[in-house]
C-alpha cells in the first residue's frame, strides 16, 4: 500500500509502498478516505517531540471505513470511523482509573508510536475509534478528530468566560469560534502581526474583535486560550486577562516561555496548558458538532503532496485547516 513515510528529522516525508497491516485482537483494518494535518505533525518531524517510534507513517485525524477486524471487535463492517492522537491507553495506572487517561503512563499515540492515516490503510485500537456524525462529509470531519477535539477540551476548562481570546487563529479555533459563539460568549482573535487576512476570517466567524498579538482587546478577557506554539504569548494573554481569569496553553508543544513579573500573575489569574484528549471529549465534541453545527474550512491536498500541505502550514498559506484526501 501506499504511505507517506517520515524516517529522519528535518526531512520530507517519503512515498513508500509497505505491507497493508493487519489487525490484532481488539484492532480495526480502516481503508482510509482522508486524514487532517496538524501543527503536531510538524513537531514530530521537527525533534520538538521526543520518543518518535521511527520510521513512523504520520496523521492522527483519519477518517475511513472498516475493511477488517480483529477478534474482539463490534464494529461492522464498512462502518465509517476517525481514528485520534490519542490511540490507547493501558487503562491501570492512577490516571487511567481516575478519568484521566490523557495523562496515562503508558500511552499510544496515532501518528508517532503507531502508524497513522497518510497512507491506504491504517489500524487502530477499536476502543479508541469514534463513529462519524452522518452530517459531516469525510473533509469536513477530519479536522474535528484533533483540531477540535483539542479545541474543546481547551474551551472546557475556560469554564464560563463571556470574554474569550483565542491566540493564533488556525484549524482548532476556526473551530472553537463556532463552538464560543453557539454558547453565547464574546470571541477577540489575536493573530501574527499583519494578518489582515487571519483577522478577517476571524471576524467572518463572529470574533467580536480580531487584532494583532500583542495589541490589547477593547475588554480584559475572562480566559485566553492559546493555540499558537510561542512562549511569549503567554505574558501578553496574562497581562489581557482579567483578574481570576485563566490563560490556557492548547498545544503539545510551545517554545520557552519567557520570564516576567508575579504582578502579572497575581489576583488569582490561572496558567494551565491541555494535554491530549479523552474519549468523554470525543464523544461530547462530536456529538454537539453536528447541532451547531460546526463547518470546516478546509483545503485539500492529495497523498503524495503531503509535504506541500505540511509545508503550507508551517507558514500558514490556508485558511482553516488542511486535509489529505486518500482516496477520491
Amino acid at each position: 500500500m501506499r504511505a507517506m513515510q517520515f524516517t529522519h528529522h528535518h526531512q520530507p516525508l517519503q512515498l513508500v509502498d509497505i505491507p497493508q497491516p493487519i489487525p490484532g485482537p481488539g484492532q480495526l483494518s480502516i481503508e482510509v478516505h482522508v486524514c487532517g494535518v496538524c501543527r503536531t505533525d510538524l513537531h514530530v518531524m521537527d525533534g520538538e517531540l521526543p520518543n518518535a517510534h521511527l520510521p513512523i507513517v504520520p496523521g492522527h485525524q483519519v477518517v475511513g471505513t472498516v475493511v477488517g477486524k480483529g477478534d474482539n471487535t463490534t464494529l461492522k463492517l464498512g462502518q465509517r470511523v476517525g481514528v485520534p492522537w490519542l490511540g490507547g491507553s493501558c487503562q491501570h495506572c492512577r490516571y487511567c482509573l481516575t478519568g484521566r487517561e490523557n495523562l496515562c503512563d503508558s500511552p499510544t499515540y496515532t501518528g508517532f508510536q503507531v502508524n497513522g492515516g497518510f497512507s491506504d490503510y491504517c489500524v487502530a485500537n477499536e476502543a479508541f475509534c469514534f463513529p462519524i456524525p452522518e452530517h459531516y462529509p469525510d473533509i469536513q470531519a477530519a479536522p474535528l478528530l484533533c483540531a477540535g477535539l483539542i479545541g474543546y477540551r481547551a474551551l472546557r476548562f475556560s469554564a464560563e468566560a463571556q470574554h474569550l481570546g483565542l491566540y493564533g487563529f488556525g484549524a482548532a479555533a476556526h473551530i472553537v469560534i463556532q463552538v464560543a459563539r453557539h454558547q453565547g460568549r464574546k470571541v477577540y482573535a489575536f493573530t501574527k502581526p499583519g494578518d489582515s487576512q487571519g483577522q478577517a476570517f476571524a471576524r467572518e466567524l463572529g470574533a467580536t474583535w480580531s487584532g494583532d498579538a500583542g495589541t490589547a482587546p477593547p475588554v480584559l478577557l475572562d480566559a485566553a486560550i492559546i493555540f499558537a506554539p510561542a512562549g511569549e504569548l503567554v505574558p501578553e494573554a496574562l497581562q489581557a486577562t482579567a483578574k481570576g481569569g485563566v490563560v490556557i496553553c492548547a498545544g503539545i508543544h510551545m517554545s520557552d516561555i519567557p520570564s516576567f513579573p508575579y504582578a502579572w500573575l497575581w489576583e488569582e489569574r490561572v496558567i494551565r496548558s491541555v494535554a491530549n484528549l479523552t474519549r468523554r471529549d470525543g464523544k461530547e465534541f462530536l456529538a454537539l458538532a453536528p447541532q451547531i453545527p460546526v463547518e470546516t474550512t478546509v483545503t485539500t491536498y492529495p497523498l503524495e503532496e503531503a509535504n506541500q500541505a505540511l509545508d503550507d502550514l508551517r507558514y500558514g498559506r490556508f485558511r482553516g485547516a488542511a486535509v489529505i484526501v486518500v482516496k477520491d
